[in-house]
């Protein structure tokens, strides 16, 4: 699953790792109408953030694409897809677009390019690794692998102190007993 989480104020410029990296940003489950536009149902933090997307890749096939909110889902028209009979071919299919391609804002971060990175205390010391990342209702949570088993972190400012993707680490205010 590839989300959004906000990080530091300042913004972090993009690794090399990640350029031209695609990212899953949903399945498409559906046709809409009759000429070729396909429902999305995003993978992404919100339908607007895949809305906005210039570009996305369905199989090996990368498409301009122009799309719109429509309840929950994204409704988009691929260059190329024209028909119905075309838009059905592609039903069950994962669409992922390109970093550079993504509406990020100073200081948010593709969750997928925080996996695996270290996780810090606030002196600056290792405890563990970001192994996974879920959603809340009232917030999201990074769940890290560390020596004395899982611990999982809301990731919230007053817990994440700094998302450093360069550096390789995220730097973590622990909750006592942890």
């Amino acid at each position: 699953m590839t989300s959004l989480t906000d990080g530091t104020p300042e913004e972090s410029p993009a690794s090399d790792k990640t350029v031209g990296r695609l990212y899953e940003g949903g399945v498409i489950t559906n046709t809409h109408g009759l000429r070729g536009e396909v429902k999305i149902t995003p993978y992404t933090s919100t339908p607007q953030f895949l809305a906005a997307l210039p570009r996305l890749t369905v199989g090996e096939t990368e498409y301009k694409s122009s799309a719109r909110v429509h309840k929950n889902a994204v409704i988009a028209v691929l260059n190329g897809v024209d028909t119905h009979e075309k838009a059905e071919a592609l039903r069950g299919s994962t669409v992922f677009f390109k970093k550079e391609d993504a509406p990020l804002k100073p200081g948010q971060h593709m969750v997928a390019d925080l996996l695996g990175l270290s996780a810090r205390d606030e002196n600056g010391e290792a405890f563990g690794v970001i192994s996974d990342y879920y959603s809340l209702p009232s917030n999201d949570v990074y769940v890290v692998s560390a020596r004395s088993g899982e611990v999982q972190i809301p990731a919230v400012p007053e817990f994440v102190l700094e998302i450093n993707e360069a550096g390789g680490f995220v730097r973590f205010r622990l909750i006592e007993g942890l």
